[in-house]
């Protein structure tokens, strides 16, 4: 391989295999970020979030727990394929289990089941009184936004009783694997920058990691951004404000409504809104709201995100469910950004190469021919660049967009293991109970038996097999080249059974 020089990295017991898992698709050159560090990290907490379950990972904590107590045991023993891969893998075993039991602390699920570790902060209209039913409607306890009306870890437990549990799991969990998504691509985008920097390769920096960062911080930082901005705002406060109301109703005054309440002068149909507005017949959301920030909601109705992300490119300049002041003009500035990143991107790059390649021949061939050889070299060479120029520029900005929507496969996962895990329980364990002892006895086996089968092997692997690929696939591309060589010391050893 020479003059490449051969890569190495010194491991111990605990990033070894993490740092074979990253080998195993392709060694990093020399000097080159290694993935393995971060891998060590990311892999097992994306394991996390989509196994997450307090008891499923439990279990496999407790085996890779286990695995660390043995490995002294276990060093010298000759094992099979399996369980050498098994060994090696311990410590992230071991992560993994912790991790998703993690996340099920988050989730608050437990064989699908909410724990009320802290106590609720929703309490049913009947529930003192013990008179609760299906169909009755809860309510927080304290007012929207006090430290008393906030679960202290994780999700309310009274989540997982509701008949929008599921709307709400999966709204929540989509949100959060695409959050995890752009944050790990925008990181290895990063890395990328890193490396250039290392290696000196201003070309690539500025004409190439400068655009990337550009274009995904426009779209898909931004789509971050409004994620968290939906998820601060009272949404309750704001559509309070654009409710018309009869200011001596039981409603007039209520503290879901953080502005002053102000009696309008009932000129129109005798009802207001919180602010002081006269309703009149006819009136709409945008002249009902306060606000003013536009479209049809004037910012008093929560958007649908996706909607409005997909409007930013179809429809600039035009936002029909407004977060906050000024959002249409932002959106223009971002999307002409991303827009001129592209062909910085695509061009930039190819062009100062040409250009340092003329000067070169200009200044360094005075012989004709030579000269004539060496402009169609550089022509060929030209092409060639402008050609992987157009592929690393399609594959990142389309990538993006592909790349985000893989790592919602971190709350379809999720999603297949808690709804199994509810299915194995209700069938196999609250069916049997009401039949007597020998029947939930019956019940629990195969209640076990399944949820060994299906959720502790089979779950493992798919959810293993998933993080592996947002890694190799989704992580990896943004910096990694894989094509280094391996150092392999020199060992008679090593020739000698080669050669047997």
């Amino acid at each position: 391989p020479w003059p490449t020089p051969p890569t190495h990295f010194v491991t111990n017991k605990f990033t070894y295999g993490f740092q074979e898992f990253v080998n195993t698709y392709g060694i990093p050159r020399y000097r080159e970020a290694n993935p393995a560090l971060f891998t060590a990290a990311t892999f097992p907490f994306l394991f996390g979030v989509m196994y997450g379950d307090i008891g499923h990972g439990l279990f496999l904590f407790c085996v890779g727990a286990m695995m660390v107590w043995n490995e002294k045991k276990n060093e010298g023993k000759k094992m099979d394929e399996m369980a050498e891969g098994i060994h090696i893998g311990r410590y992230m075993l071991f992560m993994m289990g912790f991790f998703a039991v993690y996340a099920g602390l988050i989730y608050n699920d437990c064989f699908s089941l909410g724990i009320n570790f802290f106590g609720s902060r929703w309490e049913f209209e009947g529930q003192a009184q013990g008179e609760v039913e299906e169909g009755d409607v809860a309510s927080p306890i304290a007012p929207y936004g006090s430290n008393d009306s906030v679960y202290p870890f994780g999700l309310d437990p009274v989540w997982h009783i509701t008949s929008n549990e599921l709307l709400f799991f999966n709204s929540f969990k989509m949100k959060l694997s695409v959050i995890f998504g752009i944050f790990q691509m925008f990181m290895g985008t990063c890395l990328k920058g890193l490396n250039a920097v290392y290696f000196g390769e201003r070309l690539d920096f500025f004409f190439e990691f400068v655009p990337m960062v550009v274009f995904a911080v426009s779209l898909f930082m931004y789509m971050v951004f409004l994620i968290f901005y939906k998820w601060s705002t009272d949404w309750n406060s704001r559509m309070l404000s654009a409710t018309c109301l009869d200011p001596a109703g039981d409603s007039w005054g209520s503290s879901a409504y953080d502005g002053e309440w102000v009696v309008c002068d009932l000129s129109g149909n005798g009802l207001c809104t919180p602010w002081g507005y006269s309703c009149q017949d006819g009136d709409n959301t945008a002249t009902l709201c306060p606000l003013d920030y536009g479209g049809d909601g004037d910012g008093c109705q929560p958007p649908n995100l996706i909607t409005t992300l997909i409007n930013i490119a179809l429809q600039p300049g035009d936002v029909t469910e407004p977060m906050f002041a000024g959002q249409a003009a932002l959106q223009n500035v971002l999307l002409l950004c991303a827009f001129a990143s592209v062909p910085v991107l695509l061009l930039a790059k190819p062009y100062f190469l040409s250009q340092q390649s003329h000067h070169a021949i200009e200044h360094n061939h005075d012989e004709e021919d030579a000269h004539h050889e060496k402009e169609e070299e550089e022509e060929h060479g030209f092409g060639e660049i402008v050609i992987h120029q157009a592929i690393e520029t399609i594959e990142f900005v389309l990538g993006m967009v592909s790349n985000t929507a893989s790592y919602l496969r971190l709350w379809a996962l999720s999603l297949a293991h808690s709804e199994l895990a509810s299915v194995f329980w209700e069938k196999a364990m609250l069916s049997s109970l009401p039949m007597g002892w020998f029947a939930t006895y019956l019940g629990f086996g195969v209640f076990a038996g399944v949820t060994f089968g299906v959720l502790l092997a089979m779950d493992v692997l798919e959810c293993f097999l998933h993080a592996l690929r947002l890694h190799w696939v989704e992580f990896q591309n943004k910096f990694f080249k894989a094509d280094g060589i391996r150092f392999t010391p020199f060992s008679f050893q090593t020739i000698i059974k080669e050669a047997a």
